[in-house]
């Protein structure tokens, strides 16, 4: 579980600071129907079910007890050029 701050301690809001259910990330998995089913088993909120894109990632999306998005899936990128 990966958690990015307690909803207990209300924080101020400033420079970079942002209250509970305002991010979102991408975590790249290399099974993600794997990890779809156990979110899914441990009660996890699916906002988009496990799904192949038109750019090659197989990936879904979750929203965590603070509101937060969190997209899992294949895809890494374009690859860097020199």
């Amino acid at each position: 579980m990966v958690r990015r701050g307690a909803p207990e301690r209300p924080r101020r809001r400033g420079r970079g600071r942002r209250g509970p259910g305002t991010f979102g990330g991408y975590a790249v998995t290399g099974r993600p129907d794997e990890l779809c089913a156990r979110a899914r088993a441990a009660g996890a909120e699916i906002i988009k079910e496990l799904t192949d894109t038109d750019y090659g990632s197989r990936e879904f999306g979750v929203r965590d007890p603070e509101g937060n998005l969190w997209w899992f899936g294949t895809y890494r990128g374009e690859p860097r050029t020199a």
